[in-house]
């Protein structure tokens, strides 16, 4: 059980160095977003199934900190992603803008 924790604790940890490269590497607000928010749920998840592997008798506490992270980090990343098109800090090079097709009111966050 231990080799198994130490295995996911370190697929967790690669999870979220690429994470930050990613964030660092990527030329908009969206793809760095996009990048930051994928890692970072799959490396918490794999955090915590090697927690899970060393503290067995957590996992309860586990699956709640699961649920919340797997419902927040999009909730985040889409608030984020849409104060930013409410900036006006748009990329140039957007090839389509779903927001103006769909009339919404860019006011309102």
């Amino acid at each position: 059980m231990e080799i198994a924790s130490y295995v996911f604790m370190t697929i967790g940890g690669i999870f979220f160095l690429l994470g930050g490269l990613g964030v660092l590497r990527m030329p908009d607000t969206f793809n760095r977003i996009q990048a930051g928010t994928k890692a970072t749920t799959l490396g918490a998840f794999s955090m915590l199934i090697g927690v899970f592997f060393a503290n067995p008798s957590w996992v309860a506490k586990i699956l709640v900190i699961i649920v919340f992270v797997a419902i927040s980090n999009p909730i985040g990343s889409s608030a984020i992603a849409k104060a930013t098109y409410n900036s006006k800090n748009v990329p140039d090079n957007l090839v389509e803008d779903d927001m103006k097709s769909r009339g919404e009111d860019n006011d309102v966050v």
